[in-house]
């Protein structure tokens, strides 16, 4: 890895070798040939694990491609963004004035997200969204230099509702946290859910990142819906999960939910989240050669077994290299980098996707239930799932 202080050891080389009048055109060169890579995300607080995850995918796609981009070497710069966004611009002002970086890839919390919007948007550095859903990044605010590769947080609720509505579920009541993420993935819930037949009860929230569930699934079991959609992540997902099974109301009503509600949360749930349905555009145990081959070199790459988090930095590095090759390495040459970003196709572990005009993924998303402590794919909830983009006018 090259680090900050190897990058400020090259520029002292430079200087010395200007002192003497030797080997500086030469030396100049070489580093104007390398390409310039941000990471901007958690390295440590909650998401510390996910920031992680993400730059490994992302390394291990370069790598597996020869450790270059269109034939240029790669300076990589880091910094920490805390999960904080009150710092979002001025981390993000450091990579692009300070490092001067190509590319900045973050982050992972949209509140910070929304941070390096700004400054994407004000400078115009190419960047690349590895995991934060926030909708206005590819809808209202949109940008020719701003890719997401993830999803939009009311992508896997829009493959839900379906899916429900077909198992019988024609009654249902929604529950989240009262802020963004979860306003947002209840679009796509109502949208899918209410065109496939269904009927929202009662929609119920608490605030963030409150996990007092009692009262309201004692209102839940008041309303004896035929299912609970929601959506949760995190500590808080493995929370209610216990809570929901300890009110034993999974003996009686079906829990759905968007696929965060069981991703890297099984262990702490146990037991409680058997059986529980979620939609999500990856499973660790995806049939398929390509998600194969990928945990497993994964694996013995990083001694780490790969999520979802790993998977989206891995199509990141896919996505900046077939942009890159398309330019042979001048990502100055903005016009055609963007548009041969514009109509990649990714050849993913979760499957093929392409990228919507919004550039938000084109991906299918799955349905799974949880079985013993995994997450198994039971179907294909719904093919080739598009974001809206509404708003979205580039520009």
């Amino acid at each position: 890895m090259t680090t900050r202080r190897v990058v400020l050891t090259r520029s002292a080389a430079v200087i010395g070798a200007a002192s003497t009048g030797l080997l500086l055109p030469e030396i100049v060169r070489a580093q104007a040939a390398r390409v310039r890579v941000g990471f901007m995300l958690p390295y440590t607080g909650t998401f510390a694990q996910l920031g992680v995850a993400i730059e490994n995918g992302v390394r291990m796609a370069l790598d597996e491609a020869g450790g270059k981009l269109g034939g240029r070497e790669i300076d990589f710069f880091k910094v920490d963004d805390e999960s904080n966004p009150a710092k979002g611009v001025e981390n993000a002002t450091r990579l692009v004035q300070r490092d001067k970086v190509d590319v900045l890839i973050g982050t992972v919390h949209s509140g910070v997200q929304m941070g390096i919007h700004k400054v994407a948007r004000e400078t115009g550095v190419l960047n690349l969204i590895p995991n934060a859903g926030v909708h206005v990044a590819t809808r209202q605010q949109c940008a020719p230099n701003v890719f997401r590769t993830s999803f939009s947080n009311a992508q896997p609720t829009l493959a839900l509702g379906k899916p429900m509505v077909e198992r019988g579920h024609k009654r249902a009541v929604w529950i989240t946290w009262n802020y963004a993420a979860g306003d947002e993935a209840f679009e796509g819930f109502e949208q899918s859910y209410t065109a496939a037949g269904g009927t929202i009860v009662k929609k119920l929230g608490l605030p963030f990142p409150n996990v007092e569930f009692q009262a309201l699934l004692t209102e839940i079991a008041a309303l004896k819906p035929d299912a609970v959609a929601c959506f949760f992540a995190g500590g808080g997902a493995a929370k209610f999960l216990r809570d929901y099974a300890a009110a034993g109301l999974n003996r009686s009503i079906q829990l759905y939910g968007s696929g965060f509600l069981t991703e890297g949360v099984l262990e702490a749930a146990g037991g409680a989240a058997e059986g529980v349905i979620t939609t999500m555009h990856y499973s660790d145990l995806l049939d398929t050669p390509r998600n194969k081959q990928f945990r497993l070199n994964y694996a013995k790459t990083f001694k780490l077994q790969p999520d979802v988090y790993a998977v989206q930095g891995y199509d990141t590095g896919l996505l900046l290299l077939q942009g890159a090759k398309a330019v042979g390495g001048d990502l100055s040459n903005k016009k055609a980098l963007y548009a041969a970003m514009e109509g990649a196709v990714i050849d993913s572990p979760r499957g093929q996707w392409r990228m919507s005009k919004a550039h938000n993924p084109i991906q299918d998303i799955y349905l799974r239930q949880v079985k013993g402590k995994e997450n198994r794919v039971i179907g294909v909830a719904a093919k080739a799932v598009e974001d809206p983009g509404t708003g979205c006018r580039m520009g």
